[in-house]
């Protein structure tokens, strides 16, 4: 992978559309150019130039738009050229053959990012951060790789790295001059400073819980009894007429997905199963499959109805119900309440509503919503959540400085708290990329589109 080759790939999906884009990238970019073009002169730098692009034996191929990036100006540091063709797949691996046949080679995923990063263009966070704002299934998630891509974390970790050097030049400076030793208690010192650094890095790296939260979604179980009001609920959440709705109990007998509108975040609701029993054997069977769901989800929406005593819930269930990862929907707020009902669960958060058509769903998906970003099930908007690969190396880092607080304790060892602080140091490093670990990269890469 040398940025001495030039490389090719279309940035566009296959298929057929308006426009195309292909990208090619390295020494012979703007070569390519004037010599496809059957230009004169080199294309002007960053000017949209209309041309017929013509291959190597000089038939035209298409009508296309090419635009240069010289070295220094461009996305990767190199020479850079994107031309934009008409749609035509056909078209759109002519221009590729053509690319190869003048000296470009295919591009491998993530390439062009890569060749950015290792150029300086960016640290190794945002490069990561092109990702996941390809990849942003949400509002929420398409914020949080924003924010990564302007380089918020590389700050941080900037930040971090400036506070541990000066921690570290200080500790230099007793081992250069032993006489002048450190005070076993000084709480403005070297080592109360460590700790302060080690609680922020493990309270940062905290944040990755949260990651597949962004990335994959949330899923939410709805479960309960039979006509409780469960496939009204999910029809409510979703915003459509997902699930069918009927007086008669039983009559879901299998999982149903459903994206839940209105939400920054994307959660899905899983409506499940009556459980019950006594059931028939196919009925048996769904209500299996809803403690499998209600397993696997992140959060538990128990709908009963209230007007009714409360039911009987299956064992299974009850080891599922999880104070902060459960919301009970008291259904049915339009008929008077049992009196049972409060003593069901008194410990669990409840909320009373209707799900007659008509009513206020927007409120009730706000209300959940709020409820799971207060649960710390979902991030909050103000929430910049790390990857696990970052989480991994702040913790460490928040590992070495323990380590080397420790070290500056009767009898002081300065030398060795000096090591785990470079330990620290080497750690943070990971995060941004100043390291020399060409497997790391590759598996990093290798995750990205062709063509970015």
């Amino acid at each position: 992978m040398s940025s001495a080759e030039t490389i090719v790939a279309a940035a566009t999906p296959a298929g057929r559309s308006a426009l195309a884009v292909l990208r090619i990238d390295g020494p012979l970019a703007a070569k390519i150019a004037t010599e496809a073009l059957h230009r004169k002169l080199p294309l002007a730098e960053r000017r949209a130039t209309p041309a017929i692009w013509r291959d190597v034996a000089g038939k035209p191929i298409d009508q296309v738009v090419a635009v240069l990036w010289v070295a220094g100006k461009s996305f990767t540091g190199n020479d850079s050229l994107e031309i934009t063709c008409h749609g035509n797949p056909l078209l759109v691996r002519r221009l590729t053959e053509d690319c190869l046949a003048r000296g470009g080679r295919m591009a491998e995923p993530g390439e062009f990012t890569r060749r950015a990063f290792l150029a300086g263009r960016m640290d190794l966070t945002q490069a990561e951060a092109v990702a996941d704002l390809i990849h942003a299934s949400s509002e929420r998630a398409l914020v949080s790789a924003r924010r990564m891509l302007a380089g918020e974390v590389g700050q941080k970790i900037a930040h971090w790295t400036d506070r541990l050097l000066q921690v570290l030049a200080e500790l230099e400076a007793h081992i250069d001059f032993p006489e002048e030793d450190l005070p076993v208690e000084d709480p403005t010192g070297p080592a109360s400073r460590l700790v302060q650094i080690a609680s922020e890095l493990n309270g940062y790296a905290r944040t990755a819980r949260h990651d597949s939260a962004l990335r994959d979604g949330l899923r939410v179980a709805v479960v309960g009894a039979p006509n409780a009001g469960k496939s009204s609920l999910l029809n409510f959440l979703a915003g459509a007429d997902r699930a069918l709705v009927s007086a008669e109990p039983g009559t879901t007998r299998d999982y149903l997905e459903a994206p839940i509108a209105g939400l920054p975040l994307h959660v899905t609701a899983v409506d499940t199963a009556g459980l019950r029993g006594g059931g028939t054997a196919l009925e048996n069977a769904g209500m299996l499959r809803s403690l499998e769901q209600a397993r696997a989800a992140h959060f538990l929406l128990l709908v009963v109805d209230a007007s009714v005593k409360p039911p009987a819930l299956p064992p299974e269930l009850i080891t599922l119900l999880d104070i902060k990862r459960t919301l009970v929907i008291a259904n049915k707020s339009d008929l008077p309440e049992a009196a049972e009902q409060q003593d069901f669960l008194p410990e669990f958060t409840k909320l009373r509503t209707c799900l007659l058509p008509g009513e206020d769903d927007e409120t009730l998906r706000a209300r959940l919503g709020a409820l799971l970003i207060e649960r710390e099930v979902a991030p909050g908007a103000e929430d910049l959540v790390v990857s696990v690969r970052h989480a991994d190396a702040l913790h460490r880092a928040a590992e070495a400085l323990i380590l080397a607080h420790g070290h500056l304790k009767a009898p002081i060892q300065t030398e060795l708290a000096a090591a785990r602080g470079r330990e620290a140091l080497e750690a943070l490093g990971e995060v941004v990329g100043r390291i020399d670990n060409e497997r790391m990269l590759d598996k990093l890469f290798a995750s990205f589109c062709i063509g970015k």
